[in-house]
């Protein structure tokens, strides 16, 4: 292990990630071998960033959880870009005591996809990895969805292009952006006509959570994802 992957998470980091987001005793075992998978992976496959190490429960678990706050009956989501997990693994161990629930978990690179699948196998959580392209997933992912999120993954305009079929057939789309988020969406709406409604992130550091239950293209004839024609 790296000496940051080594160093011990403080306990007090953990407790004000659940004071924050609270969950069953369940969850949070689940979630400890979740968080200790992540940090022995993470000394050779960069799954979060170095420096947020010491931060991992309030910085990436807590800032997760949150979203179930949101749509709390919702059942299936589809993660975009999952990379190190975030918020799909934690979405899934947060909803594996829930009936018919499934967290579809897309990611191109195929060393976070195995680390995906191990994680899933550890924590026993509701979740199915897709190695594939955002682009080449969504459209081929059938029954209801109820929500589409993604974090870090890219800028909310495109975002929007990739979410855009799934929002059409119902699901809702969160996506969780930092201190930038009035300048991506001003960015968005030169491509597509939404009403989004934004959420403080009970995490601080200015984030926001962007919620969007209808998107629709400016311009029809255009059909890159990514809204951009």
């Amino acid at each position: 292990m790296s000496e940051q992957s080594a160093r011990p998470i403080p306990v007090s980091d953990k407790a004000a990630a659940l004071a924050l987001t609270p969950v069953s005793r369940e969850t949070e075992a689940r979630l400890d071998r979740y968080v200790e998978l992540l940090r022995e992976w993470q000394a050779k496959t960069n799954l979060v960033a170095p420096s947020t190490l010491a931060q991992l429960w309030t910085r990436h678990i807590a800032d997760s959880l949150q979203l179930l706050d949101l749509a709390p009956s919702a059942k299936v989501w589809i993660d975009l870009g999952s990379g190190g997990g975030f918020p799909g693994v934690v979405l899934a161990c947060a909803l594996t005591e829930t009936p018919r629930a499934m967290v579809h978990l897309v990611e191109r690179n195929a060393k976070k996809a195995a680390f995906l699948r191990e994680a899933l196998r550890v924590t026993g959580a509701a979740g199915t990895v897709h190695l594939a392209g955002i682009e080449d997933i969504v459209e081929r992912i059938t029954g209801p969805v109820d929500c589409v999120t993604a974090r870090a993954v890219a800028s909310l305009d495109q975002l929007i292009g990739f979410a855009e079929p799934l929002v059409r057939r119902g699901a809702k789309a969160f996506f969780l952006k930092g201190q930038d988020v009035e300048a991506e969406l001003t960015e968005a709406t030169k491509y597509w006509k939404i009403a989004p409604h934004l959420h403080s992130s009970r995490t601080g550091r200015q984030g926001w959570i962007v919620e969007l239950d209808h998107v629709e293209r400016r311009n029809p004839s255009a059909s890159l994802h990514g809204g951009r024609a």
